[in-house]
C-alpha cells in the first residue's frame, strides 16, 4: 500500500490550500484517514482524521479553518486549509489505517509528506 500527498506550497497568510493523499496497493477498506503535520523542531500532531463510518476529528488548533473529507470510491483523502496563518507552517503527512483483506488486520500506512508554508 502506498499513500501519495500532494497540494502543498507557498501561500499567503490568509491564504487557501487543499491537500490531497490518493491510497494504492492491496486494498480492501480504510478505516481512518487522517492528517498530521510536524514544523521544525516540533513533534509531530495529529490535525484532523475521518473515520469510515463518518466522525471527524479535529485539532483545537485549526477548528473552524480546516476541512477534512474523504472519497471512498478513489481511496482519497482531502484537507481544504482556509485563512492558514504561519503558525500553520509543516510538513503535513497523511496517514490511513488499511486493511488489505477481511482476514487481515488493519495496519498504518504513512504519504511522503508535502510541505506548506505560510509566509508573506
Amino acid at each position: 500500500v502506498q499513500l501519495q500527498a500532494s497540494g502543498g506550497g507557498l501561500v499567503q497568510p490568509g491564504g487557501s490550500l487543499r491537500l490531497s493523499c490518493a491510497a494504492s496497493g492491496n486494498i480492501y477498506s480504510i478505516s481512518v484517514m487522517g492528517w498530521y503535520r510536524q514544523a521544525p523542531g516540533k513533534q509531530r500532531e495529529m490535525v484532523a482524521a475521518v473515520v469510515s463510518g463518518g466522525s471527524i476529528h479535529y485539532a483545537d488548533s485549526v477548528k473552524g479553518r480546516f476541512t477534512i473529507s474523504r472519497d471512498n470510491a478513489k481511496n482519497t483523502a482531502y484537507l481544504q486549509m482556509n485563512s492558514l496563518k504561519p503558525e500553520d507552517t509543516a510538513v503535513y503527512y497523511c496517514n490511513d489505517m488499511v486493511q488489505s483483506s477481511q482476514y487481515t488486520p488493519y495496519q498504518s500506512y504513512w504519504g511522503q509528506g508535502t510541505l506548506v508554508t505560510v509566509s508573506s
